[in-house]
């Protein structure tokens, strides 16, 4: 299943759950987060359905180095040739094939990551992201350092449709929310990073639940000034 977010943003649905997003660019696409090890079929699908090839997936932008968010990227890149590029910060997680024990604040999050079934294939990455940065051929991605959920969480923000992609950042599921704090890597630096985020957008995107427009928009932007204030 998927939609359009907004003019060359198509979000997928890579489970009931969990989204993708691909973005049309100046020479490809790009596609932001990979889900689950199943998730490329699911992805590559809806590419083929909007008339792309497998190559034409340029570049993988990871918002950050948890499972559901990485697991199938080393097929994906197997199956398109894309560069996969993530924030400094999370590129040994990635490098790795799974969260270290100092990467969740909580004994929970900790617990979880010992499974193995939240293990990856070990990615290694084709280069980094930094915070400013205009992620070259992706048609206007601009990067935000956004770290709390993990060290080098980043938020993709598309000047030219004034879109917010949010990764973990935040979540939409029901209602709006940072999701829980033993899950984070640093749940403290959450609000200050939300506080980076531009105002007067059109469209906000999430990894984990329903996007938000119109009205939708003015909610969520008043939801991240709550976070500031309190």
């Amino acid at each position: 299943m998927h939609t359009q977010l907004a003019p060359g943003i198509t979000q997928i649905a890579t489970t009931k759950r969990d989204h993708a997003f691909l973005v049309e660019g100046d020479d490809g696409l790009t596609l932001v987060d990979v889900g689950w090890a199943k998730a490329p079929g699911a992805l590559l699908d809806t590419a083929a359905a909007l008339g792309h090839h497998p190559s034409d997936i340029r570049r993988i932008v990871i918002t950050h180095a948890h499972p559901d968010h990485v697991q199938g990227a080393a097929e994906l890149r197997r199956r398109t040739g894309a560069r996969i590029l993530i924030h400094e910060a999370d590129r040994a997680w990635l490098e790795a094939g799974r969260v270290p024990a100092e990467g969740r604040s909580g004994a929970l999050g900790r617990l979880i990551d010992r499974v193995p079934k939240l293990h990856w294939t070990p990615v290694p990455a084709d280069g980094t992201l930094a915070d400013g940065e205009l992620v070259e051929g992706s048609g206007g991605l601009r990067v935000i350092h956004t770290p709390g959920h993990t060290p080098g969480h980043v938020v993709l923000f598309h000047e030219p449709t004034r879109t917010v992609l949010m990764g973990d950042a935040a979540f939409n599921r029901g209602e709006l929310a940072l999701g829980p704090a033993a899950l984070a890597a640093d749940p403290a630096l959450r609000p200050g990073s939300l506080a980076r985020i531009p105002d007067n957008l059109h469209a906000v995107g999430f990894a984990h639940g329903a996007p938000l427009t119109g009205s939708g928009v003015d909610t969520f932007q008043d939801f991240l000034r709550t976070l500031t204030t309190d």
